[in-house]
């Protein structure tokens, strides 16, 4: 199976993501665009994993998502990863309580660690994939949508759950999904 631990924002998060990419496929019509259904803040990627460590993973999860109260997030604005001038992915941009989105992504990472998943060596940047590249070079249409983005502000969501996702072809289903403290 291959897993990432994230964060949801929601259905109405998700109504807005969908007009957006609406709004910017024409001008990147070369780009894979993200499906918004499930749009979702990666914490921690797992990578190809045997479901009989499953089990693990829910018991070094599960504490976790009870050291964390809910907390409201917002996406706004926008940029791209890559080479400046033909950039490979297109994200919008995460604001609000990032520090609280940052302590959970840290205790997600050293929670797996110890089950064999290596910490990243970059530092955990909060954004919101939109579209990536299907040219090895990039795409400096993101240029475009990127200024498209700078002005938009899509409102807030609230962070109320951790989830273990498996991704399948493009779909992503929810393998386990716990309430944070407090949450209903």
């Amino acid at each position: 199976m291959r897993l990432f631990t994230a964060v949801t924002l929601g259905s109405a998060m998700e109504a807005r993501a969908t007009a957006a990419i609406e709004r910017l496929r024409p001008v990147s019509p070369k780009a894979r665009w993200v499906k918004p259904e499930g749009v979702h803040l990666t914490l921690v990627f797992l990578g190809e994993v045997d479901a009989a460590q499953l089990p693990a993973l829910g018991e070094a999860l599960t504490p976790v998502s009870h050291h964390h109260a809910p907390f409201t997030l917002t996406i706004e604005g926008g940029g791209c990863f890559g080479v400046p001038r033909h950039p490979h992915v297109l994200w919008a941009g995460v604001g609000g309580d990032i520090a609280a989105l940052g302590a959970l992504q840290a205790e997600v990472a050293t929670v797996l660690e110890p089950l064999g998943f290596a910490k990243e060596k970059r530092m955990y940047t909060a954004h919101l994939t939109l579209a990536r590249s299907k040219e090895p070079r990039g795409d400096a249409t993101f240029l475009e949508c990127q200024q498209v983005l700078a002005g938009e502000h899509w409102g807030q969501a609230r962070v109320e759950h951790l989830v273990l996702f498996e991704s399948r072809g493009g779909r992503y289903e929810p393998r386990l999904e716990l309430p944070l403290a407090g949450a209903p």
